[in-house]
Order: structure tokens, then C-alpha cells, then sequence
């Protein structure tokens, strides 16, 4: 699933040929409400999160969420194959270049003040975050026996870290990922929190291939392999009982307060 970065990546991306541009025509298969007509602007896009948000002049917004298998496909206009147009999800033209997504599961057209992302908290990938807030929300939305790597998946909580940045951020906190949150104390809440803020916005500035260490990831993907710090081996583990999902980590390194 793309993460907070990734959506950053490709919001900058489509802004670059959407925005203050003229719709030429928009195509939303399987959308039956209504849509933006042609002739109105293209307002903003915007990420929040790893939600995708394009706004028209017309009031309306389009809110994509690519989920495991979504991707955004940028080309000039008359670009675009007949066969991709009819698979694509959402096709937007523009004097010069279209837009199109593929195989977004999730993708509505509201009104501007509609669009359900009230119920994210801070967007980490943005410059400045209120962490104290970030704590502020963790007490609202998380159980007893919630762990620190179910946690930190709580959009809710924070928006934007995935599977690569929790695994990665509770290993550069050396914190077990099986952890109660309600067991860490709110400075050390607070830190990983930051971590994943720090992670998030280097990546992004960085471009390229993730990176939290110099050799690439510590221990996202590398289950067997040596851990790079101790030697030992990186386990895999799945997390969440309603979304299952991998949290790769060091037994030796991280551990329990």
C-alpha cells in the first residue's frame, strides 16, 4: 500500500499539470453521482494522508485512495490508448496532458466541504505537525491491550505511516512492535511519533528509493536476513485482527520497556 510520501509524490506530480488548468472532460466509470463539468479549473491538489483530493472550481472534489493496487499515470493528451481509458478508474484531461488512475479501489466525487477525511489526524509528510496532538489522540482511539505497531497503522492517530515506516521507525526507537501502547510512557509515544515525522519527510525530500539507513531499510522486507546492527535475525509478524498486516523487526534490538 502507498504511503504518506508516495501520495505526496504523486499529488506533486498532478499538480505540476492539473492545477488552475481548464477541464477538457472527466471520466469516473462506475460513479454515478455527479461530476465536475468541463470548462471549470482545477482548484488544488492536495495529499492528506494517503488519501489523493482534486479540487474544482465547481465545488466539487474528487477523493482517490489507492489502497494495495492503485496507480496514477500521467501523459500528454492523445496519450492515452483507447484499451487504457476504458480500464482506468478515473480519467481526467486538460488542455495538455491527462490524468488517469488505475485500479483504485476507492474513489468518490463530493462536495469540497464533503470529502470524508475529517477523521484523519495530522498528516506526518507535512512540515509542520502538532505531535502533541498526535499524543493527544492516541488515548481517544486506542484499547488496553492495543499495540504500539497497531497503533501507529490508526490513521486516526497520525496519517500517513504504512507498513515500511512502522517497521522502520519502531527499529530506529528500538521499540518491540508487540509493545501495549498504554505500557510506553508519553515522551516515548511522542518519539516514535517523531521518528515516523522525521522518516516520512527526509524520504520525501530525498525522492528516490526509501532509505532510513545507508544500506536502504534496517529491517522493512529483510525477515531472515541479519539484523544490521546486532547480527541477529529479522523476524516477520502480522499485526491487527480486522487488517491484518507485516511488522518486520529485531527481538534483539527492540525491546519492551
Amino acid at each position: 500500500m502507498p504511503e504518506g510520501d508516495t501520495i505526496h509524490r504523486a499529488a506533486s506530480r498532478l499538480r505540476a499539470v492539473l492545477e488552475h488548468e481548464p477541464l477538457v472532460a472527466i471520466s469516473v466509470p462506475r460513479w454515478s453521482g455527479a461530476l465536475p463539468q468541463p470548462g471549470e479549473t482545477v482548484d488544488a491538489v492536495r495529499a492528506i494522508g494517503k488519501h489523493l483530493v482534486i479540487d474544482f472550481s465547481g465545488g466539487l472534489s474528487l477523493r482517490v485512495h489507492l489502497r494495495m493496487s492503485g496507480r496514477w499515470r500521467v501523459v500528454a493528451r492523445g496519450g492515452l490508448s483507447t484499451r487504457a481509458s476504458f480500464a482506468a478508474r478515473v480519467v481526467i484531461e486538460v488542455p495538455e496532458h491527462v490524468v488517469a488512475c488505475f485500479d483504485a479501489p476507492d474513489v468518490a466525487v463530493t462536495r469540497r466541504d464533503r470529502v470524508a477525511v475529517g477523521h484523519l489526524g495530522p498528516d506526518l509528510c507535512e512540515p509542520n505537525v502538532d505531535l502533541e496532538a498526535v499524543v493527544a489522540r492516541i488515548a481517544l482511539h486506542v484499547g488496553p491491550t492495543t499495540t504500539i505497531g497497531e497503533a501507529l497503522l490508526d490513521q486516526r492517530i497520525a496519517s500517513g505511516i504504512g507498513n515500511v515506516y512502522k517497521s522502520e521507525t519502531l527499529f530506529a526507537e528500538r521499540v518491540d512492535p508487540t509493545v501495549p501502547v498504554v505500557d510506553l510512557a508519553p515522551d516515548r509515544r511522542r518519539a516514535v511519533f517523531a521518528r515516523a515525522h522525521r522518516q516520512l519527510r527526509e524520504n520525501l525530500a530525498r525522492g528516490g528509493p526509501r532509505r532510513t539507513v545507508p544500506q536502504g531499510l534496517a529491517v522493512y522486507g529483510r525477515a531472515g536476513r541479519p539484523c544490521r546492527v546486532c547480527g541477529t535475525p529479522v523476524v516477520r509478524i502480522v499485526q491487527g485482527t480486522e487488517q491484518p498486516r507485516s511488522t518486520y523487526w529485531c527481538p534483539e534490538c527492540q525491546v519492551r520497556p
